[in-house]
C-alpha cells in the first residue's frame, strides 16, 4: 500500500434515498449532509478498504452503501473491483465471505448504493444477520486513486479502534487501518430488512364476584383475569387490585396461560404484581375474603391492568374492571324481628 494519504478537508453533500420503513441503515462514520471529511487517496488497485458492523436485528443485508469522492469533484464514473461482504472473523482479518457485489460502477460525489449483485439488477443482495451479529462490509479498488481522488472519504470524528481495516498488497494482508494512520471511519454503511416490531398490545381485565350478593362475617370469592390480546407481546405490565376495607384476610393465588408465567403462584392482600404478558397469554387469579361483620354498603372493587412504557394499547376502556356486590336482603331479619 502506498503510504501517502491525502487529508483535504471536504464539504460533502449525501445523496441518499428515500428508504422503506423497516429498513436501518448500520454505520460507523458520523457523515452527515454538508459535513466535513477527508479522501483517502492512498490506496493501491487490488488493495481494500473495510468496515466492521453490528446489526442491529434478526434481519437481511439489502443494499451496501459507499460514499465517493474526488477533490474537485465532477470525476468520471469508474469501475472498481467488487464490494465484499464477510463473517465478522478476527479484527483486523474477515471471516468466511458471505456475498460479492462485482465491478461496482462508481459515481463521484455520492453514496453510492448497491441492492444487486449483477449489472442488470435482477439478483438481489440479500445476506441474513442476527440481532447483535457483527460483519464486514470492504470495498476494493481496481483502480489506483490519483492524488486527488476520487476514493474512499473518511469522517473526521477519530477512528474507531476495531471498526477499521484495510487490505494492503503488498504484503496481501489485513491491518487495522487506525493503526496505519487513518484517522476516521470509513463512510462505508449496510442497510439491513428488519421485521417490523409491533408496538401496540390489547391489555384487558376482566374481574368476577363469586356471589351476588354478599353477607357480613362471611366469605366471597373473586376471579381477576389479565390478558393480552397483541399484537405486541407486553412486559412489565403493572396488575393492581386494591381491596376495600370491608373485605379482610385476602388470600389469592395465580395461574399462567397461553404462556404468561405468574410472578408469585400465591400470596395475601392487595395484588400489585409486575408481570408478563405474551400476544394470547393470561393470569387468573383466585382471591377469597371475608366480609366484615359491620359491613352494610355495596362493596365496589376494581382491578387494573398498567400499559409499560413503549406500549400503546388500542382499547384502554377494557383496562379497568370494577364489580359491586349489594348486602344480601336475608340479613336484614337477622336480628329477629319480621
Amino acid at each position: 500500500m502506498r503510504t501517502s494519504v491525502l487529508r483535504s478537508a471536504i464539504v460533502l453533500g449525501l445523496l441518499v434515498g428515500a428508504v422503506q420503513a423497516t429498513e436501518v441503515t448500520v454505520k460507523n462514520d458520523s457523515l452527515t449532509d454538508f459535513s466535513s471529511g477527508a479522501i483517502q487517496a492512498g490506496f493501491a488497485a487490488n488493495e481494500k478498504g473495510a468496515v466492521w458492523l453490528d446489526s442491529p436485528c434478526n434481519g437481511t443485508v439489502v443494499a451496501v452503501q459507499v460514499f465517493w469522492r474526488s477533490l474537485f469533484g465532477g470525476a468520471a464514473q469508474s469501475i472498481e473491483n467488487a464490494i465484499e461482504i464477510f463473517d465478522n472473523g478476527s479484527f483486523p482479518v474477515p471471516g468466511v465471505l458471505l456475498e460479492t457485489i462485482g465491478g461496482p460502477l462508481m459515481t463521484d460525489g455520492v453514496l453510492n448504493e448497491f441492492r444487486f449483485l449483477d449489472d442488470q439488477n435482477t439478483i438481489p443482495l440479500a445476506v441474513p444477520v442476527s440481532a447483535g451479529q457483527r460483519f464486514v462490509v470492504s470495498f476494493q479498488f481496481a483502480n489506483s486513486p490519483s492524488g486527488s481522488g476520487p476514493s474512499l472519504v473518511t469522517d473526521a470524528n477519530g477512528c474507531q479502534a476495531g471498526r477499521n481495516g484495510i487490505f494492503a498488497d503488498p504484503p496481501s494482508a489485513w491491518f487495522s487501518s487506525c493503526a496505519l494512520g487513518v484517522s476516521g471511519d470509513f463512510v462505508i454503511r449496510a442497510v439491513i430488512d428488519c421485521p417490523a416490531v409491533p408496538t401496540s398490545a390489547n391489555l384487558a381485565v376482566q374481574k368476577l364476584a363469586s356471589a351476588s350478593t354478599y353477607t357480613p362475617g362471611q366469605p366471597i370469592g373473586y376471579t381477576i383475569t389479565a390478558s393480552n390480546a397483541g399484537p405486541a407481546a407486553a412486559n412489565a405490565v403493572t396488575v393492581l387490585d386494591l381491596f376495600p376495607a370491608d373485605l379482610s384476610n385476602v388470600q389469592w393465588t395465580c395461574a399462567g396461560q397461553g404462556g404468561a408465567v405468574c410472578p408469585l403462584a400465591s400470596g395475601n392482600g392487595n395484588i400489585t404484581q409486575s408481570v408478563n404478558l405474551p400476544q394470547g397469554g393470561s393470569l387468573v387469579y383466585s382471591a377469597t375474603a371475608t366480609v366484615v361483620p359491620t359491613a352494610s354498603n355495596p362493596i365496589s372493587n376494581t382491578a387494573q391492568v398498567v400499559v409499560p412504557a413503549g406500549l400503546t394499547d388500542p382499547d384502554s376502556g377494557n383496562n379497568l374492571s370494577t364489580v359491586v356486590v349489594p348486602l344480601g336482603t336475608d340479613t336484614l331479619f337477622e336480628n329477629g324481628f319480621e
